[in-house]
Formats: C-alpha cells, structure tokens, sequence
C-alpha cells in the first residue's frame, strides 16, 4: 500500500477524536474560504469551491459551517487573508514531500515547516524540487465493507474515473481534475458512501521503505506537519509493506 491511500488509512484511524475533527473542519473552511475569494461564491461556476464543498461534506461538516465559510471567500462575513503557499522537501529514506499551506504569517510557516524537517533528518527543498514527481487528480476513498465491488467499478468507470486502486480496507479511486465531481455525485446516487474525497496530488513513482525506524520517523514528519494549524495538505511518495505497518501501530 502506498503514498497517499496508505497515510489516508492511517490519518483516518488517529483522527477519529474530537480535536482531530476540529482541525479538519478548520482546514476546509480555509480551502472553501479562498475558494471563494478566488473564483466567486457559485460552486457551479467555480470548480475548485465545488470540489472543496465535496471534501467536507465528505467530513460530514455542517451546511451552516460551509456557508459560512463561503461568506467570508466573498467578503460578506470578515476572516483572516491566507496566502497559499506550496513547500517541497525530502523525508527519512529520501521519500518526496508535498506540503500545502494556508497562512497569514509565512515567515512562522516556513520556519515550523523546516523545523519538522530537519527534526526528522529530511530537509526543506527549493521550489520545484519534487513536485514534478505527483499528478493532481481527485482521489476518492471508499471503505470495502459492505460495497460491491462491480458495481463500485461500473458506476465510477461510467462516471469518468481513470483507475481504481484496491486497498486491504478501501478502494481509492481516481479521476481527472475535471470529472471528480461527477464521479463522487455518480457515486452518492448509487448508495456509494464516499469516505474521503478531495483534490490530492498522488506520486508517479513510490519509493519503499523497508527500515521500521525509517518508517518511524517518515510518519512522525507526516503527523507533525498535518497537525499544523497553517497546513492544508500533506503529500508523499512513500510505500511500506502492510507487515511492517503492522509493526508500527
């Protein structure tokens, strides 16, 4: 199992308590916020604030939060002004790191980021550095229990996904950019719950981890800087084989 559906597994298992799912719906109202500031307050003509409102419905976050949230993007409630800002780096073992940001202080971002990094003996790299080694797609997380499996692949195929990944627990599906939310509402429709959905960035290549104290201290980087309270999203092209996970939980 690898990069983006193996940290989606684990992150999912610790982040079941309450403060966990604090920092998630805090996460999502910035994306659904500069979304809307972005490219207006309609998700119809504004891909990426309809996407953003899949992913946390997805969280099972409450209308009156995402209206809010969009609110704020159009300047009809004050918020804060984040500036997007995309860090890349290398981790324990050389695995790439994809990190998404949402700040109003860039200089205590950049400084807490190369922290967890060189805390962890990877280090913070120049932009560009390992982007090139992801593809942006819509990634849809679905739990195995209780779907069948043809009728998953039936729907999501016909919808427009382009693959469909299969997990010990879940099925990962992706799609293009422009066909996940067609997918995910072909999915809805046809009883399909979607457990996770957002716009990810998934690696072209994984590289594999075989050394546990390795592994150890690729998923502390990991935990550190998703609990970040500047940091939207985390991305990885790490693979660790399932008898070593177990290991590690």
């Amino acid at each position: 199992m690898s990069g983006h559906s193996k940290w989606s597994t684990i992150k999912r298992k610790k982040g079941a308590n309450d403060a966990k799912r604090g920092k998630i719906f805090t996460k999502l109202i910035k994306e659904i916020t500069i979304a809307a500031r972005m490219g207006g307050g309609d998700p119809a003509g504004n891909p990426r604030l309809r996407s953003a409102i899949i992913a946390a419905k997805s969280e099972n976050m409450p209308k009156d939060n995402i209206a809010r949230a969009i609110k704020k993007g159009t300047g009809d409630l004050d918020g804060a002004v984040y500036e997007e800002i995309l860090y890349e780096g290398y981790g324990p073992g050389g695995v790439a790191v994809l990190v998404e940001t949402m700040t109003d202080n860039k200089n205590r971002t950049v400084a807490d980021i190369r922290h967890f990094f060189a805390k962890s003996g990877g280090n913070l790299g120049e932009s560009g550095c390992v982007a090139w080694m992801f593809d942006k797609k819509g990634s849809v997380m679905v739990d195995r229990e209780g779907v069948d499996e043809d009728e998953l692949m039936e729907v999501a195929l016909e919808a427009g996904a382009e693959d469909i990944l299969e997990e010990e627990t879940t099925f990962q599906i992706l799609t293009a950019v422009d066909d996940f939310a067609e997918v995910v509402e072909a999915l809805e429709k046809n009883g399909i719950t979607c457990a996770e959905a957002g716009i990810s960035m998934i690696p072209k290549n994984t590289v594999e981890v075989t050394e546990e104290k390795t592994a150890r201290s690729l998923l502390k980087l990991l935990d550190n800087l998703e609990d970040n309270d500047d940091v939207q999203k985390v991305h990885a092209n790490f693979d660790i084989a399932d008898d070593l996970m177990e290991n590690l939980s």
